[in-house]
């Protein structure tokens, strides 16, 4: 497979590239889903949209060369030139410019990718700004570019999936199962997601997360071995009321652990958290209220809701005129049908 990503990759200016991702139910099993090949591997099904997601360090220069090369994969809003294209991806909705629908015929691939500057990138993955890439990297993606060669980046990867820990330790009672902590974590960008409500898979979260918890621990063991004093893993458990295995957890529920993990959540949080709570104050004051508080849960998952419901309003509306109004209306009627899927 990953030499099928090269050769679809490969086509693209790749100079100003500092990170490349692919994701999504074209990319990674999810139940309702085929899955083909000789069991080595998932491959995309026919019919299937595989996601792509090309970070920047100079987006103007990426939009330029790619235009000269791929006119074809944009819309009319490359009559207005480069500069015009890379503001657009800049300054609106979440800082991504996406291609939609794009046929490859030579690799028997349709794709849909995304450019988003490294700046921005680094903004989200740190600050929750917009939770709309840093949503999809709480969840396995295939890295085409290892992030280790960019320490900044890695480091940023890196806080923004402790950060989701956090955030679904703060969610979550005192013991859980291993399904139930990393459907907390895929949720998050999906909850307040405006699509859920019509244009997805009800499911959606369940099909990501099931066939892929074993990838989900390994993403997660190395933020989980910086929480051992707060949370326990038995790797030997069983499910509650039966004896089938499963990965158990155990945290603490203090009032100490649940203001270390409030202190530490993303800056675009903390200001959704002061808005929301109760109290009125500083980030300080909220804390100490919060860490009490039995309404945490819902104050906390409203405050992650808003971060998600902007960035997806805005960010859809930004894709119709990136798309173009014909791919759009396509790839809404496919996501859709999603909604009526069993």
């Amino acid at each position: 497979m990953m030499d099928l990503y090269r050769r679809t990759v490969a086509r693209f200016p790749l100079g100003s590239v500092s990170y490349m991702f692919a994701y999504g139910s074209g990319v990674k099993q999810q139940e309702g889903y085929e899955k083909l090949g000789n069991g080595n591997g998932y491959r995309p099904a026919p019919g299937s949209v595989v996601d792509l997601v090309f970070c920047v360090r100079d987006a103007q220069g990426f939009h330029a060369e790619n235009l000269h090369r791929h006119p074809d994969h944009y819309s009319a809003l490359r009559l207005l030139g480069a500069g015009f294209v890379a503001k657009y991806q800049e300054r609106l909705g979440a800082g991504v410019y996406c291609n939609t629908l794009v046929p490859l015929a030579d690799v028997g691939l349709t794709i849909k990718y995304g450019v988003v500057s490294q700046e921005q990138l680094l903004e989200d993955l740190l600050d929750w700004r917009h939770l709309y890439l840093a949503g999809r990297l709480h969840k396995p993606v295939t890295n085409l570019v290892n992030p280790s060669d960019n320490p900044p980046l890695k480091a940023a990867l890196d806080r923004n999936l402790l950060s989701a820990l956090q955030v679904a330790l703060l969610l979550l009672p005192e013991k859980f199962t291993a399904y139930g902590l990393f459907h907390t974590i895929a949720a998050l960008s999906y909850k307040g997601d405006f699509r859920m409500i019509f244009g997805e898979n009800k499911q959606k979260v369940h099909n990501i997360v099931n066939p892929q918890i074993n990838d989900f621990f390994a993403l997660y063991q190395p933020s989980l071995g910086q929480l051992t004093q707060y949370v326990a893993v038995n790797m030997k458990g069983h499910e509650p009321g039966s004896r089938e295995p499963t990965i158990l957890f155990e945290q603490d529920k203090s009032s100490s652990a649940t203001s270390h993990h409030l202190r530490q959540l993303p800056s675009e949080l903390k200001n959704r958290l002061e808005r929301n709570a109760a109290c009125k104050g500083d980030y300080a004051e909220v804390v100490d209220h919060l860490s009490v508080a039995s309404q945490l849960p819902e104050v906390l998952q409203a405050s992650v809701n808003d971060i998600v419901w902007r960035s997806s309003v805005t960010q859809s509306i930004k894709n119709i005129a990136s798309a173009g109004v014909l791919k759009s209306l396509v790839y809404s009627y496919r996501k859709a049908q999603k909604t009526f899927a069993v």
